[in-house]
């Protein structure tokens, strides 16, 4: 059987399909699965998801997924992380389950990325940040593969109440978003990329995001 060219990681948290429709919708050929060979396998990955830090990150572990994903990013595979996909390839964050062992500690992430998540607070702005805001463009973010013809200060849908800290190093920021505070809305190091944006319901402006993914994988 031949590696399939992008899998959708499921570890059973939610929006799956609605990516790898997205994908297959422009031309990836795509596998959704939770089996670690299987993500091993594959040319890309793509790590989306909804939920708890906690949660995701002790299911990525005892699932296995955890340690197959960070084994082919490391030997090259172009990732992307998509919302909580995203927060949890940092070293730390702060979302804990109603019933954590960790208390108000930090949690660890997947290390692959330095940096922190936290809350986004406000008093004034409703928290979770719920629908479409603006993405701001570092210089490194104008030279990212990710971006290719998206326009400064694009549309994107968000859905997130925990956003990416002022410890992630500015080297590896793409774009900032402003609400409630400036949090790193999109990085990229080497073949590792990650939104806080959901490009599967960003129209095209997602579309075009997720094509040069896969523009991407494809080298």
């Amino acid at each position: 059987m031949s590696a399939p060219e992008i899998v959708v990681v499921d570890y059973h948290k939610g929006n799956l399909l609605s990516v790898a429709r997205s994908m297959s919708a422009v031309g990836a050929g795509i596998e959704v699965s939770d089996d670690p060979d299987v993500i091993a396998k594959a040319d890309g990955i793509i790590l989306p998801g909804v939920g708890s830090f906690e949660d995701a990150t002790s299911y990525l572990r005892e699932s296995g997924q955890a340690d197959a994903i960070v084994r082919s990013v490391r030997a090259g595979t172009p990732f992307l992380g998509i919302c909580l996909g995203l927060q949890v390839i940092f070293a730390r964050g702060h979302e804990h389950s109603d019933s954590s062992a960790w208390g108000n500690g930090w949690i660890p992430g997947l290390g692959l990325l330095p940096g922190s998540v936290t809350k986004l607070e406000s008093d004034r702005l409703k928290v979770p940040h719920v629908g479409w805001d603006q993405i701001h463009f570092t210089e490194h973010g104008r030279q990212c593969p990710l971006f290719v013809d998206v326009s400064e200060g694009a549309n994107v849908y968000f859905t997130h109440s925990y956003a990416l800290g002022d410890d992630v190093p500015e080297g590896t920021v793409c774009a900032y978003t402003h609400y409630t505070r400036s949090f790193p809305s999109a990085v990229w190091k080497g073949n590792i990329f990650g939104v806080q944006f959901h490009p599967e319901k960003s129209s095209g402006t997602g579309k075009q995001i997720l094509s040069n993914f896969l523009r991407v994988v494809r080298g």
